[in-house]
């Protein structure tokens, strides 16, 4: 009977996050009220309360829904930077993202609500703190990587690795949301593997360095 009953609130739950998703997208964040929410879901306010501290609790709960995914990954491929190839595994993490964000409905629409339909204001503060925290994880996670990969590769970096966290950041995100707004505007799995790839030989790794064989990516020429 217990397993039963924690496997109905996990279901109840998981309706609400559904039903924040679609309505968030609709709405906005902040023009969606948590009654908006239960409406949606066939539930009660009281059903939100029980498993969401406030709004932004049940906002990045969904956020982690889909995103947790892809942070473990980071964590674990970033456990051991020294006994692996660095260079592949920011190109493996990189890629499973833009496919992940590409291919999968969900993570696309949870992503279209954190770029396009939140606002950092009044209650959405501990959104905004979550949102930092995930980027200073990958920037972290990034200058570990490139710097090992420099070292493992024998390559002196253009620019120091903190930095070159920070433009790596700034393109992937850029390019993400830019594909957010208008998708069919170009592929994000081509044009996404084109420019990183174009990063990292500027950062100083060579043209063979910077890329592994894949489907997407053209050849790159250096003088």
């Amino acid at each position: 009977m217990a397993r039963r009953t924690k496997e109905e609130a996990l279901a109840t739950r998981n309706k609400l996050l559904d039903a924040a998703e679609h309505v968030f997208q609709e709405q906005g964040v902040s023009g969606t009220s948590l009654q908006d929410i239960a409406r949606r879901a066939g539930a009660t306010r009281g059903a939100i309360y029980w498993h969401f501290k406030d709004k932004a609790d049940l906002f990045n709960a969904m956020m982690e829904r889909v995103t947790l995914p892809m942070e473990e990954a980071l964590r674990h491929e970033g456990s051991e930077p020294e006994d692996s190839n660095s260079l592949n595994l920011i190109r493996q993490v990189t890629v499973n993202a833009f496919s992940q964000i590409v291919n999968n409905s969900q993570t696309r629409r949870v992503f279209e609500v954190a770029t396009h339909k939140v606002e950092y204001v009044g209650e959405l503060q501990a959104v905004r703190q979550r949102h930092l925290t995930v980027r200073n994880g990958f920037l972290s996670h990034f200058e570990n990587h490139i710097d090992a990969a420099a070292r493992q590769r024998k390559v002196k970096l253009a620019m120091p690795a903190a930095v070159a966290a920070y433009g790596f950041h700034a393109l992937i995100s850029g390019l993400i949301q830019n594909w957010l707004l208008d998708p069919q505007a170009f592929d994000l799995l081509e044009v996404g593997q084109c420019a990183m790839n174009v990063y990292l030989v500027g950062l100083g790794f060579s043209a063979e360095q910077g890329l592994a064989a894949n489907q997407y990516a053209p050849p790159i020429r250096v003088a």
